[in-house]
């Protein structure tokens, strides 16, 4: 097998760095006709080899934008980064020139982009894409990377490897190509892995075999990855540390544990309402969150969330929270996170969270009544877990 090439990062002379990515106040914004639109608003967390942070959150919270930051593919104009940085291995990749980023992109860091078909190319067979990555970074020969890549489509479950390679994305089905996407960007064996929504649009066997892959490979090789989703049962089955994002800012972080049995912002709160419960008698509507997201180019004055917080009082309209630590390594934005008697609005002290899988019902049955999850806060979020494929491949 070739060698990785040499990307400056072994060569370069760093102080020693005490986390493999960190990204510190990040800000990116967009400069447009109607406005400055702030995408993401001084997000910070750190991540380390073998670990898995879920980024949760609905849409246009800056999930993605953060992601494609790290990545470096964030159009410069109209983006622009307002302040903070990233930091992976100690070195900040935002003051890096496109050559050096170009070197580590695919390489050291990698991204699984939430749709697949639209982000393989049509007129290249899958073989090529996958493998054309170790020919820029690890200076393989075109046959030496063609049999890798027959090798990767057989390490993430593509039935008959060798010929399929030879096939166009439009001959393969929605989860194939995902499983396509996850060999690309395992082909240089990447220390960081991103994933944006990669089971998003599969159906739930299909996604239950693409996590339990992940966790497959990350035992295996020590990935640190980067859970990009919507669906709280993803990461309850496969995070160790959770950030919720709303309106381009961080709102809550902690470990999953904290943020499923202890959580302190009300957004969360609502999340965990919106969950199915596991039961099938007595069915009750959802609890949505009611409003829309703002318009990140026109944010409310004080908190964002307070126009659609049935908790906000009058001060939550007037000053602009900022994250504070509520327990060890347990972060939240609101004004009175720190109030028991405000958080006795938790949903955990609802009288069906039970029936979710929370406190009261035992999060360790996992899947047992309706959710898919292995165990432990899957079943609190009646996700799709890794534990409901069975092992059986159907795509």
């Amino acid at each position: 097998m070739a060698g990785r090439k040499g990307d400056g990062l072994a060569e370069a002379s760093v102080e020693p760095y005490e986390h493999l990515l960190e990204l510190d106040g990040l800000k990116v914004y967009f400069d447009t006709q109607d406005g400055v639109v702030k995408a993401v608003d001084g997000v910070s967390y750190k991540l380390n080899a073998g670990e898995t942070i879920g980024v949760v959150g609905e849409s246009g919270s800056g999930k993605s934008v953060t992601a494609m930051s790290i990545m470096g593919l964030v159009p410069m104009p109209p983006g622009r980064v307002q302040g903070g940085d990233v930091r992976f291995k100690g070195r900040s990749l935002l003051q890096m020139k496109e050559p050096e980023l170009r070197a580590i992109r695919g390489n050291h860091i990698a991204m699984i982009f939430q749709d697949p078909l639209s982000s393989l190319n049509p007129v290249y067979r899958i073989g090529k894409q996958v493998g054309e990555g170790l020919m820029i970074h690890q200076g393989y020969s075109k046959k030496q990377a063609l049999a890798r890549a027959v090798e990767l489509l057989d390490m993430v479950g593509i039935p008959n490897p060798a010929e399929r390679a030879r096939d166009y994305p439009h001959q393969f089905s929605g989860g194939m190509r995902q499983r396509a996407m996850i060999a690309m960007a395992l082909a240089c064996e990447p220390e960081v892995l991103i994933a944006d929504e990669p089971t998003t649009a599969l159906d739930v066997t299909i996604q239950a075999q693409i996590l339990e892959l992940m966790q497959g490979i990350q035992k295996e090789h020590g990935t640190a990855i980067i859970m990009i989703t919507h669906d709280l049962g993803v990461v309850a089955d496969m995070a160790d540390r959770i950030l919720v994002m709303y309106a381009g800012c961080p709102v809550e972080y902690g470990t999953t544990n904290q943020i499923f049995y202890g959580p302190t912002h009300p957004y969360t709160w609502g999340l965990m309402r919106s969950i199915p419960k596991r039961t099938l008698g007595d069915k009750k509507e959802l609890t949505p969150i009611q409003g829309n997201p703002p318009s990140l180019i026109d944010l409310p004055p004080g908190c964002a969330f307070a126009p659609r917080c049935p908790y906000a009082k009058e001060r939550c309209s007037a000053e602009k929270p900022v994250m504070q630590e509520v327990e060890e390594g347990h972060f939240s934005s609101c004004l009175f996170s720190g109030e028991q008697g405000f958080l006795q609005n938790s949903p955990i002290f609802d009288e069906d969270w039970g029936q979710r899988g929370g406190r009261a019902g035992g999060a360790a049955d996992g899947g047992a009544a309706g959710g898919c999850g292995a165990g432990g806060a899957a079943g609190a979020a009646g996700g799709c877990g890794a534990g409901a494929a069975g092992g059986g491949r159907h795509d």
